[in-house]
């Protein structure tokens, strides 16, 4: 009984850490939203097209080729080139996250219900958390060598999000 108690409380922690942080990913804590027209204006998708060519994988072999460009340096290129993209993933994370939270406070302000918006909405956060994690894990696997990564579809579900927000605003 004492091995099962030893085993048992490091379990329900390891199990209670990835509670709040899952429920501090899907949350909007910390997030401020933007109430100008002006945000929602410049708000586009275009913004993160740059990053789904970022670690194209032609490039860094591109660069491999090239006897001027010593093995180093082009591990270093492709290095900057990660951080950037985790940049750019944190920068999209935030700007879904606004998105969300200006579309939940509209659907609260609502003269109707919306429940079809609600669970497209419910859906799409779960569908962008899940490729947020599957995008941060071949990022890793990326920078070992192992495979590529394609931000597309987190792109692409934030542009709808987008899409949905914009639909719902005025004028």
């Amino acid at each position: 009984m004492g091995w099962l108690a030893i085993i048992s409380v490091p379990c329900c922690m390891a199990l209670a850490t990835g509670l709040v942080w899952a429920v501090r990913q899907f949350g909007a804590d910390g997030v401020s939203l933007p109430v100008t027209a002006t945000w929602i204006e410049e708000l586009s998708a275009e913004r993160y097209r740059p990053m789904i060519r970022l670690l194209q994988s032609e490039d860094f072999g591109y660069l491999r080729s090239r006897p001027e460009i010593s093995a180093q340096r082009a591990k270093e290129v492709n290095a900057q080139r990660c951080r950037v993209f985790r940049e750019y993933l944190s920068l999209l994370q935030a700007d879904f996250r606004r998105v969300c939270l200006a579309l939940h406070i509209l659907m609260a302000q609502s003269r109707e219900d919306r429940p079809d918006l609600a669970s497209r909405l419910i859906r799409q956060r779960v569908w962008f958390a899940v490729r947020m994690v599957e995008v941060r894990a071949r990022l890793v696997l990326y920078r070992l060598g192992y495979c590529g990564v394609d931000p597309t579809s987190l792109v692409n579900t934030f542009d709808l999000v987008r899409l949905e927000l914009c639909g719902l605003l005025p004028g």
